[in-house]
């Protein structure tokens, strides 16, 4: 997949049928929009927006994003995107009137020559432009546009917010349907208390980042090692939140990994990045009166997410 991090488009990366969105989480409508941009004639792009204009609006805004850029891209590369065009979100895109982003962007930077968006789109400064805005500008440069409709699952609405409420709600089941994947924490293994290992648990530790945090506790999940000579799946179970019988108020995401080598047997995974899936909820976050307690309580968190994975 090329990937396109600004305005400088390669005269190779030009010209394609291109799905525009923010695509966080690239769930069922997301996939419905760019399936709706398959073209036999013209290669695969994806337009979206890098920082995520909401953060952008609101930078002091509470955690919110499904998936950072590099995690985006990695699902959008399994979706057949042959073009991923990140466009800098700035004062001056932020600026430009609904006329001028399809001029600029659109016919100048892109070349594009058929256009898909969602139903509920909204473009230019102050969103001041909606689909059947963009399909009309959009013709007079010869571009032609398919509006996607919403798309539902059961009786709920498929959308990133709708996702950020399950998973908030510790309903991973449900936020998976609407993705039509596990919903996954991904990043690099991070350094930290090792205490975990003095409890014979060690864990690989990320940081949520600029992620929207789940529900707080106990998860089963499935671990993918995405580089080095340990690179595979693997099952586990994971632990997020801020460690109350601790006293550390920083979130972040601790798996243990089930049958993994040591570090002592080459198991280091310190620097390396892990994509860890979701399955199930297990429990909440809980203080423990002492360390033989929360020990017993790893011990039969385990065996649970063994048995709820044994099909995985």
């Amino acid at each position: 997949m090329k990937r396109t991090t600004t305005l400088s488009i390669p005269h190779d990366a030009r010209g394609g049928s291109v799905a525009i969105g923010n695509f966080d989480g690239v769930h069922l409508g997301h996939q419905a929009v760019i399936d709706l941009a398959r073209h036999e004639n013209l290669p695969l792009g994806v337009m979206t927006f890098e920082p995520h204009p909401r953060r952008f609006f609101a930078p002091d805004q509470a955690p919110f994003r499904l998936m950072d850029a590099q995690t985006r891209a990695n699902r959008l590369e399994k979706l057949d995107v042959e073009l991923l065009y990140e466009i800098p979100f700035d004062d001056a895109l932020a600026a430009l009137t609904p006329d001028a982003f399809v001029a600029d962007i659109l016919h100048g930077a892109l070349a594009a020559k058929h256009i898909v968006v969602g139903r509920d789109f909204c473009f230019g400064q102050d969103r001041a432009g909606n689909a059947e805005d963009l399909k009309r500008l959009a013709a007079g440069y010869g571009i032609e546009t398919t509006i996607a409709d919403m798309i539902e699952t059961g009786e709920t609405e498929v959308s990133s917010t709708n996702i950020r409420a399950a998973l908030a709600d510790a309903r991973p089941e449900d936020a998976a349907r609407m993705l039509g994947h596990w919903h996954r924490i991904e990043g690099p293994v991070l350094h930290g208390e090792k205490r975990g290992r003095e409890l014979g648990y060690p864990t690989a530790n990320m940081a949520l980042g600029d992620l929207h945090h789940p529900a707080y506790g106990v998860y089963a999940v499935l671990v993918d090692v995405l580089e080095g000579p340990l690179a595979g799946r693997y099952h586990g179970a994971a632990s997020i939140g801020v460690r109350p019988m601790f006293g550390e108020n920083s979130a972040n995401c601790e798996t243990f990994i089930f049958d993994f080598p040591s570090l002592a047997d080459g198991g280091d995974l310190y620097g390396k990045r892990l994509s860890v899936a979701l399955v199930s909820y297990l429990r909440g976050e809980e203080n423990f009166d002492g360390l033989d307690a929360l020990i017993a309580q790893m011990d039969a968190d385990c065996d649970r997410a063994r048995e709820i994975l044994k099909d995985a």
